[in-house]
């Protein structure tokens, strides 16, 4: 089994930036892509970035693509999300999920795409 644990959220204004980090534990060869996914009230669970093992392959939802970068350090066991010049509908609940098999990252857009999944850190960003 793998577990992860997200941190790093809270309230930020409009334009500000945080960055979420993601600690996997157990299994971490089951972690062969990281993804962030974020869910608002009221609205389905979405995609936001996905990254590879070796960090070299990232793949982005359009609505945060040159404003988020996700990054890992293996060593570390550790994913983050860097997210700069945030917007009020960037708002949500922020989860980390880990998949464990190794394909096309651009095909783990969904969140039945992903094996492990943490808790969750909210995100508020303010006009």
């Amino acid at each position: 089994q793998v577990q992860l644990v997200e941190s790093g959220g809270g309230l930020v204004q409009a334009g500000g930036s945080l960055r979420l980090s993601c600690v996997a534990s157990g299994r971490t060869f089951n972690t062969n892509i990281m993804g962030w996914f974020r869910q608002a009230p009221g609205k389905e669970r979405e995609f936001v970035a996905a990254i590879s093992w070796g960090g070299s392959s990232t793949y982005y939802a359009v609505s945060v693509k040159g404003r988020f970068t996700i990054s890992r350090d293996n060593a570390k066991n550790t994913v983050y999300l860097q997210m700069n010049s945030l917007k009020p509908e960037d708002t949500a609940v922020y989860y980390c999920a880990a998949r464990s098999r190794f394909s096309s990252i651009s095909l783990y857009v969904g969140v039945y795409d992903y094996d492990y999944w943490g808790q969750g850190t909210q995100v508020t960003v303010s006009s």
